[in-house]
C-alpha cells in the first residue's frame, strides 16, 4: 500500500503593495513577532525575507490593506494542489458550530453594573439601562441591574426606574468600599452562576479597572469606550468605537465567548425616562467573603473638589468650546462672555488644551470629556473625529469656522462661515439684547 504524502500548506512572505502604505505609525513592525519589519526613512516598512514566518500578523493590523503575503511558483503550486483536496467533512464542521450554538446557548440576558459610591449611583448607569433596553428587546431577554455595596438596597428600586425588570443585590459589608480584589471575586461568582449575556459597565475609573479584570478572569472579550451598540441577527452584540487613534470608527464583535462586555462613557448614551412607580425582582445573594481575605484596605476617604475654580464641563447644557483657530489664551474671553450670557461654560479642544490655553479639565473628545448639552458652540475647532466623538451626541450643534471645508460642519446643525473674532462678539450683544428685552 502506498502511502500518500501529505502536503504542508505554505506560509509565504510578507511584502509591501506599491502605493498603498498610509506610513500609519509602524503597527505592521509593532505586530511582527521576530523583528522581520524595518521602518525606513519614508514610514514606510520593509520586510525581511530571511527572518519573515509567514504568521501573517502584519497584514491584519494594516489599516490601508497595504500588506500581502506573497508565495514562490513551487509554494503556489502546493496551494493549488491542496485546493483540490477534500474539505473537513461535514459532519465533523456541523458538530463543531453545534457545540459553539450550545455554549452561547448557555448566556442569556443583559446585565447593566450599578456603579455606586456611598450609595450615590453613577449617572452613567442609569443611561446604560437605558441603552441595554435596547438591546434586550432585540434579543428577547430581560434587563437585569446588578448592584453591590453596603446599605445599597434603595437603589434597586431606582434600578426598576430607570428600565430594569430584575436587580441582583449583593450588600454585605465587605463590599461597603470598592476594592478590585473583593468587587471581582463577586461580580464572576455572580456571573458564572447566572450567565448573563451581555454586561455593560460605565467607563469611569471604577468601570475600566473593574471591566477590564472581569474580562480577563472570564477569558471574554471587552471593548473599551464604546459610542454605539447594537445586536446583529446572530445575537452578536455590535461595539462601535473609534480606532486607529481616532482616525476610524470600527465595529467590533465577540462571537465566541460570552458574556460579551462593554464599557461607554458617561453622557455618551440618553439618560431615559425615569418612572417612580416601576416594580421589580430583587435576587438577593451573597459571596463568601470575609474582610480578612481581601488585602487591600480603605484607610481614609479624601474627596477632591478640585479647588473652588472647578468647572464639571460633562454636566453642562451649554458649552462654548475653542480649539487652535482661537490663536492665543487670551482669546478665550470672548468665549467667556458669551458662555456668560448663555449660562453655559467654557471647553476645548485638545490643541486648546496642549497649548495650555485651557486647562485638561476642560478638554472636549476621545481623550477629554464626553459632553452631550443642549447647545455646542465650537469656534475655531476644525473636526478631528477625535474631538467629534466627544461631542456628537449634542443635541445641536453649531459651528463658527473661516474655512468651509472644515469637517465639523459635515456634523454642525448650523454652520457660520466667518471670522470668530467677528461673529461670536455680535453672538454675544445680539443674545444680550434678547435677554434685556426679554426681561423689561
Amino acid at each position: 500500500m502506498t502511502e500518500v504524502k501529505k502536503l504542508k500548506k505554505p506560509r509565504g512572505k510578507a511584502r509591501l503593495i506599491d502605493g498603498k502604505c498610509i506610513a500609519c505609525g509602524a503597527r505592521c513592525e509593532s505586530a511582527c513577532p521576530v523583528d522581520a519589519v524595518q521602518i525606513n526613512d519614508a514610514g514606510e516598512p520593509v520586510f525581511l525575507d530571511d527572518k519573515c514566518t509567514g504568521c501573517g500578523k502584519c497584514v491584519k493590523v494594516c489599516p490601508a490593506s497595504a500588506v500581502e503575503m506573497f508565495f514562490t511558483a513551487e509554494e503556489r503550486k502546493i496551494l493549488a494542489e491542496l485546493a483540490k483536496q477534500p474539505d473537513a467533512p461535514v459532519e465533523q464542521i456541523d458538530e463543531e458550530a453545534a457545540a459553539l450554538a450550545k455554549k452561547l446557548a448557555a448566556y442569556r440576558g443583559v446585565w447593566v453594573f450599578v456603579e455606586q459610591t456611598e450609595g450615590v449611583a453613577a449617572r452613567v448607569s442609569w443611561e446604560l439601562l437605558g441603552k441595554g433596553a435596547e438591546l434586550a428587546e432585540s434579543l428577547g431577554v430581560e434587563l437585569c441591574a446588578v448592584v453591590l455595596g453596603d446599605g445599597v438596597e434603595h437603589l434597586c428600586r431606582e434600578a426598576f426606574g430607570y428600565g430594569a425588570t430584575k436587580v441582583y443585590l449583593l450588600d454585605q459589608p465587605v463590599l461597603h468600599f470598592y476594592r478590585t480584589e473583593a468587587y471581582l471575586e463577586a461580580l464572576c461568582r455572580l456571573i458564572e452562576k447566572h450567565k448573563p449575556e451581555v454586561i455593560l459597565m460605565g467607563a469611569t475609573g471604577l468601570g475600566r479597572d473593574l471591566a477590564g479584570a472581569i474580562a480577563t478572569r472570564l477569558k471574554t472579550g471587552l471593548t473599551a469606550d464604546c459610542t454605539g451598540l447594537d445586536i446583529d441577527d446572530r445575537r452578536n452584540l455590535m461595539q462601535t468605537r473609534p480606532a486607529f487613534g481616532g482616525n476610524i470608527m470600527a465595529t467590533i464583535m465577540c462571537d465566541r465567548f460570552r458574556p460579551q462586555m462593554a464599557t461607554v462613557r458617561p453622557h455618551v448614551m440618553p439618560m431615559p425616562d425615569k418612572r417612580p412607580k416601576a416594580t421589580g425582582e430583587i435576587v438577593r445573594e451573597s459571596v463568601s467573603l470575609d474582610e480578612a481575605d481581601v488585602l487591600t484596605k480603605v484607610l481614609k476617604i479624601i474627596t477632591d473638589n478640585n479647588g473652588n475654580g472647578h468647572v464639571d464641563i460633562a454636566g453642562a447644557e451649554f458649552i462654548v468650546s475653542g480649539g487652535r483657530g482661537m490663536m492665543a489664551a487670551e482669546n478665550f474671553s470672548l468665549l467667556e462672555t458669551l458662555a456668560a450670557e448663555l449660562g453655559g461654560v467654557v471647553g476645548g479642544s485638545r490643541s486648546a488644551i496642549d497649548a495650555g490655553w485651557l486647562p485638561a479639565e476642560r478638554q472636549v473628545g476621545q481623550t477629554g470629556k464626553t459632553v452631550r448639552p443642549k447647545i455646542y458652540i465650537a469656534c475655531g475647532i476644525s473636526g478631528a473625529i477625535q474631538h467629534l466623538v466627544g461631542m456628537q451626541n449634542s443635541d445641536v450643534i453649531i459651528a463658527i469656522n473661516r474655512d468651509r471645508s472644515a469637517p465639523i460642519f459635515e456634523m454642525a446643525t448650523y454652520g457660520i462661515v466667518g471670522d470668530l473674532f467677528e461673529v461670536v462678539p455680535a453672538l454675544t450683544e445680539r443674545i444680550k439684547h434678547l435677554r434685556t428685552r426679554q426681561c423689561a
